[in-house]
């Protein structure tokens, strides 16, 4: 996968890019990172990338003529279009099935913004998405363009030591993950659950489940209506609900 940045602080990529799974990814030439300064693309000569807003009002908006010629010349390779997502408060909110998404994809354009906003045009006619990792505004896209990174990144094959720790993470399955423990099975006189260290396998994958679901109801309710349950364990789930149910691992 090849990401590209358009970003006018591409220093605050240079420790991310290089470290921890990313690092490793990049090292594996699983994925190609690149901040590109686009006020590189001004016209002007004063290399200004903004301007005041038409109609007029705070703030200053972003022109189009260099962030449409960054995303022009990072199109290496005419074969592949690449999503070219805008990061922006007023996007959609951004989860993990839309990280499964974009990780099927060859080529990414992130655009990191400042100021006011962005020149309408840069919507209507440059992007293919447009993207908010939560419900409050930030001073650029920056941040959420590295969260953004690191959350599609992972999910590429080889990235990750162990293949299934993607699979099984929360909100891949659509639920909260369960509950993790490892040595020692008592700390302090806190005892690892005795189904963990049992060995029977079909068990584990019971309790997990369980707990996954319990977690769920008990932290983010709102996603078991988009869960995929069985019949079992919906009825499950009304049984806590109510409060008279149990477990089989109870």
């Amino acid at each position: 996968m090849k990401i590209d940045v358009l970003t006018l602080f591409p220093e605050m990529f240079e420790g991310v890019f290089g470290a921890s799974i990313l690092g490793k990814a990049k090292e594996k030439g699983i994925v190609s990172l690149e901040a590109i300064n686009f006020r590189a693309y001004s016209t002007n000569k004063h290399n200004t990338v903004d301007d005041y807003p038409y109609g007029g009002g705070g703030g200053m908006v972003l022109k189009p003529e260099p962030v449409f010629a960054a995303v022009e010349d990072v199109k290496m390779d005419e074969n592949v279009r690449p999503r070219v997502i805008l990061m922006c408060p007023q996007g959609e909110k951004f989860t993990q099935r839309k990280a499964e998404e974009l990780a099927k994809e060859q080529h990414l354009v992130l655009i990191c913004g400042h100021y006011e906003g962005y020149d309408e045009r840069i919507r209507e006619y440059l992007v293919t998405d447009e993207l908010s990792i939560g419900d409050y505004v930030l001073t650029g896209g920056e941040l959420p363009a590295m969260v953004i990174i690191d959350s599609v990144v992972r999910l590429l094959p080889g990235v990750l030591g162990n293949e299934t720790s993607a699979v099984t993470d929360s909100y891949s399955t659509g639920l909260l993950e369960h509950p993790h423990y490892t040595r020692p099975a008592e700390f302090r006189g806190w005892q690892v659950p005795e189904v963990l260290i049992s060995g029977h396998h079909a068990n584990i994958d019971v309790w997990r489940r369980e707990q996954s679901l319990l977690r769920t109801l008990q932290r983010r309710p709102d996603l078991l209506d988009k869960a995929g349950l069985t019949e079992k364990e919906r009825k499950w789930i009304a049984e806590k609900r109510r409060g008279d149910g149990h477990s089989s691992s109870e």
